[in-house]
């Protein structure tokens, strides 16, 4: 198991910028696929992009893509979600989530480890 802390969210004006990280404990982060979910009350965690062990393959939902960039780095144990360009849908708790398979998941029940999570509101 990896333990993860995401930090960075906050309060932001629709159109603007916030960058949010994922920091990872132990020897194995490397190895594991990293993605980014979030949520609001009432509704089911949603997915909103995953970067393979190595970053070289990213994936994105559609309501997020040319807006997000999930990136990592793997020597800092560390795993990034810049976001350009918020709108007031973005409005929600965002988790960080680690995963054992090789093949990134769009699936919340496909990760294993999972961080506290951290509120991110985009005002209009």
């Amino acid at each position: 198991q990896v333990q993860l802390v995401e930090s960075g969210g906050g309060l932001v004006q629709a159109g603007g910028s916030l960058r949010l990280s994922c920091a990872g404990s132990g020897r194995t982060f490397s190895r594991y696929v990293m993605g980014w979910f979030r949520q609001t009350p009432g509704k089911e965690r949603e997915f909103v992009a995953a970067i393979s062990s190595s970053g070289g393959i990213r994936s994105y939902a559609d309501s997020v893509k040319g807006r997000l960039t999930i990136s990592r780095d793997n020597a800092k144990n560390t795993m990034y979600l810049q976001m350009n360009t918020l709108k007031p849908e973005d409005t929600a708790v965002y988790y960080c989530a680690a995963d054992s398979a090789v093949v990134p998941s769009t699936r919340p029940s496909a990760y294993d480890c999972w961080g506290q999570g951290t509120q991110v509101t985009v005002s209009s």
